[in-house]
């Protein structure tokens, strides 16, 4: 079922293309996009010639590294029962390659081509997937087509629809009902989505099976090695962690703890910690006249009651929420709040900013009970002070928050015993 918009799409692009690609030359954003695809081709071909034969081959894409996020549990599932299973990865963005580049499960990572049919074509005959998975979004047509074309399954997981989104406009709508018509399968994460996908794009392959990203919060939850040196320092305490916290976030979590009676020992993790960033934090302490020291320096004589600590280096904060009596998550007051289900799984309140629109589980967090949207520096400070001087409340959030979490686990088994039920058939045509 192929739309105008599509059928122009394919033939319109390639020119939109080479424009880019022109203009990249003089454009920083644009220039390192299309160098990085340079020996995108010749690099594939030399790991996919070093692979031992599979019957079965996955190919998983992911705009960037929190959409891979949400596929990381589904392959741990199936390589655990199937290790022979080859799985490829590609990537949109710089920042999600770069994250999962060494990706120990996949076979090749790597960068997806700009959207020709050339290209499509190209890699879909290196890679000879069986399924391409593709999380949550990032639609390139004519890599779904090619792929079709082959032979192969496609698969949309982790789906949601947003109601003001641009898919809904009378042209997109077209293009977008041809989009999901490509899919055999639509995984939602909600009834409304599911509904949606049904109802305005008659996607009548749509069904619910949850987010994976709840397994894979879980699953992480059960291991906090890594802070385990820092818990007899926050032991007895109460805590407030402060994650992937920018600038405004800074401003008014800092005046909200200050203006706080009783102070709970404070943890800050900034959401970049490049040392120009981490300088501004230590001068925006230092006027404060908040007494700090930064993780890459802690000493045995660190005294939570009388310091901050600054989390000066990466791979922290989903550990970090495990110390945590109390979360506040950074982003809500720039483009969209960060990830809420990390601390949430720890069942402790979650505190954000007003832009989490592009989040409906942080807003579904705030129905369940189990966080508050903060819209300014009184209601951060009112909110933080019943929490700390209310051990009542602060729990009964707290075990919101976690029943929010634990009750939507289990699309990962959905989704892994759909994909090992293909792996089987494929194998019974092989063996006869």
């Amino acid at each position: 079922m192929n739309s105008p918009a599509l059928f122009f799409y394919t033939r319109l692009f390639p020119l939109f293309l080479g424009a880019a690609k022109l203009f990249s030359r003089v454009h920083p954003k644009l220039h390192p996009f299309f160098k990085l695809r340079e020996e995108l081709f010749s690099d594939l071909e030399k790991k996919i010639a070093t692979l031992p034969s599979s019957d079965f081959r996955l190919w998983v894409h992911a705009a960037s590294v929190g959409e891979f996020e949400q596929a990381r549990p589904i392959i741990a599932a199936l390589k655990k029962k199937h290790p022979e299973l080859i799985v490829f990865v590609s990537f949109l963005s710089n920042s999600g390659y770069n994250a999962r580049k060494n990706f120990p499960d996949a076979a090749a990572v790597f960068y997806l081509p700009t959207d020709t049919r050339a290209n499509a074509k190209r890699v879909v005959s290196l890679l000879k997937a069986d399924l391409l998975l593709l999380m949550r979004y990032d639609f390139w047509p004519n890599h779904l087509l090619e792929a079709k074309k082959s032979g192969a399954r496609l698969m949309l997981a982790a789906a949601v629809l947003q109601e003001n989104s641009s898919y809904f406009k009378p042209l997109a709508k077209s293009f977008y009902r041809s989009i999901f018509h490509l899919f055999d399968n639509i995984y939602t994460v909600s009834e409304r989505d599911t509904l949606l996908f049904r109802n305005h794009f008659h996607a009548l392959q749509a069904e619910t099976v949850g987010d994976p990203r709840f397994d894979q919060v879980f699953l992480r939850s059960r291991n906090s090695a890594k802070v385990n040196h820092l818990k007899p320092f926050f032991r007895e305490r109460i805590v407030l962690v402060g994650g992937s916290v920018w600038e405004p976030d800074e401003e008014l979590l800092l005046d909200a703890w200050q203006a706080l009676e009783e102070k709970p020992a404070l943890i800050l993790v900034p959401h970049e910690v490049n040392p120009e960033k981490m300088e501004q934090l230590y001068n925006n302490l230092k006027r404060r006249s908040i007494a700090f020291v930064p993780i890459s320096a802690l000493e045995r004589t660190f005294d939570p009651a009388q310091q901050v600590l600054v989390i000066d280096q990466t791979g922290y904060l989903a550990e970090l929420y495990s110390l945590a009596s109390i979360a506040y998550v950074g982003g809500g007051f720039g483009v969209n709040v960060h990830n809420t289900l990390e601390p949430a799984v720890y069942g402790i309140p979650v505190l954000f900013g007003p832009r989490c629109h592009n989040s409906p589980e942080a807003e579904d967090l705030v129905t369940a009970g189990g966080a508050v949207i903060i819209e300014d520096q009184p209601s951060l400070a009112a909110a933080l002070k019943t929490l700390t001087t209310n051990p009542a409340q602060r729990e009964k959030s707290g075990k919101a928050a976690g029943k929010f979490v634990q009750e939507r686990t289990g699309a990962t088994t959905a989704i892994a015993e759909h994909i090992e039920s293909l792996y089987r058939e494929k194998r019974k045509q092989i063996q006869g």
